[in-house]
């Protein structure tokens, strides 16, 4: 334990600056839609045949930023299913620890490495 001196100076409290960042996805397409929008405008005012082509690109690039979008929630789902799982084998350990005793942890220590076997052997 440190004991204040008389003759030394308090400790001061270290500042920062922090600047909040707001990042709005909704608005980044917008910008990005409108972007390519001002670029193919002028190319649609002379009709000819590669107009469908332009299309064509828009279209698979609006379905790759679909499945990029659908694609971050299954991360999220997966990792609540694994600590909720955790969690739940856990409680029951714990109930059956103070149920049982010893007993348990002795199996569960022999059930361990049967369990990675069972899950590398292929």
């Amino acid at each position: 334990m440190k004991f204040i001196s008389l003759f030394s100076k308090p400790p001061s409290h270290k500042r920062f600056s922090y600047e909040p960042r707001f990042y709005d996805a909704k608005a980044e397409e917008q910008r990005e839609r409108d972007e390519r929008i001002r670029r193919e405008l002028p190319q649609e005012k002379g009709i000819n045949g590669s107009e469908s082509s332009g299309y064509r690109s828009r279209i698979a690039g609006s379905l790759q930023s679909s499945r990029k979008r659908s694609n971050k929630g299954k991360g999220e789902l997966n990792a609540t299913l694994l600590r909720s799982g955790l969690l739940l084998f856990l409680t029951v350990f714990a109930i059956a620890f103070l149920t049982w005793g010893e007993v348990v942890m002795y199996s569960l220590l022999l059930f361990i490495p049967l369990y990675f076997y069972l899950k590398f052997k292929k």
